[in-house]
């Protein structure tokens, strides 16, 4: 979140630039619209994966010999500044330093791949173990796979004519909290999360957006999207007097600063409707495009990572007509 959104804010203001913050319509479900973008947003994919991606995965998601991260591979890469210091055991978890390897390589485009070690027997160890991963499964399969899934289709995707196999994989996109429209990076993020659907752990893929401006997140628990919000002295005011500690101690635990005013990490969760979710009989359905997959369920704003105690709050800011109202505990 912190690389994505915090980093990405402070590129902005050392150029000089305002900082292109989220309209509340950006985050309803089936939004169109879209920014420029930009250099100075901090971009990427990442795969987290609780267990070992399989040699039968590599059809789809590129990951082999030639882009492991070792030392030779990593050699080849220009301006990569860890380079010399780089040794076996950074690639770790929970090795210090992992999460500078993870930064220095985040601006290697495609995706970077986090898995179970497959080197390591005896325990759960996680590694970041590839990066330059292509996800490279065609959207009509991706939207054949939840189509099967979800009952609108029992074999293939054209089985009720071309129209509606193209309406199906327009609602792949709305399945995954985007327009059919998006860029590249999105989309090779939610096939890759409809992908990853197919393994037998847990996985979660992680995609910062320039023309969004948001980090989506795509894991068991549904959808989300981070974004910046930004916050005046009246409203973090209220906001701690509702949540406790004064102001000061909410600006330390939640905010991070800016010129005349904070900025803090907020997040959409969403859910899927009945018409995104598979039927409960399990019999074959007729798809009705009007009726929405998805729909915003939770809205939260987060602390900051350096705040080890604080819980995120919830924090209605979509559908509400100013920032600073309704903040509770979550329950």
């Amino acid at each position: 979140m912190k690389t994505a959104l915090v980093d990405s804010f402070y590129n902005y203001e050392r150029e000089g630039l305002e900082y292109p913050f989220v309209d509340r319509s950006e985050l309803k479900p089936k939004s169109k619209r879209m920014e420029k973008e930009s250099a100075l947003d901090n971009t990427f994919i990442v795969i987290f994966c609780e267990g070992k991606l399989q040699p039968q995965h590599k059809t789809y998601i590129r990951f082999f010999p030639e882009n492991a991260v070792i030392k030779k591979n990593l050699s080849y890469l220009a301006n990569f500044a860890l380079y010399k210091r780089f040794h076996r055991n950074l690639r770790y978890f929970e090795t210090p330093g992992f999460f500078d390897l993870v930064e220095g390589l985040l601006n290697i485009d495609y995706a970077l791949l986090i898995q179970q070690d497959p080197t390591v027997v005896k325990r759960n160890r996680y590694a970041l173990t590839h990066f330059h991963v292509k996800i490279d499964w065609p959207i009509a399969e991706a939207a054949q796979d939840l189509a099967k899934g979800l009952r609108y289709i029992q074999n293939h995707l054209y089985e009720n004519g071309d129209k509606q196999g193209r309406i199906l994989q327009n609602k792949l996109f709305e399945y995954y909290g985007c327009h059919h429209s998006v860029g590249g990076r999105r989309t090779a993020g939610l096939i890759a999360a409809q992908l990853l659907r197919s393994l037998d752990c847990i996985s979660t893929a992680f995609v910062s957006s320039s023309e969004s401006r948001s980090m989506y997140k795509y894991s068991e628990s549904g959808v989300s999207k981070f974004f910046l919000v930004q916050l005046n002295d009246r409203q973090i005011e209220e906001l701690s007097g509702k949540v406790g500690g004064g102001p000061d101690a909410f600006k330390t635990g939640y905010l991070y600063p800016a010129e005349g005013f904070s900025i803090g990490i907020a997040e959409a969760r969403y859910s899927h409707t009945a018409y995104g979710r598979p039927p409960e009989d399990g019999k074959l359905r007729k798809l009705k495009p009007a009726y929405n997959w998805l729909r915003l369920e939770d809205e939260f704003l987060h602390p900051r990572i350096t705040a080890l105690n604080a819980q995120p709050i919830s924090y209605n800011w979509v559908y509400s007509s100013s920032p600073e109202s309704s903040p509770r505990p979550p329950s």
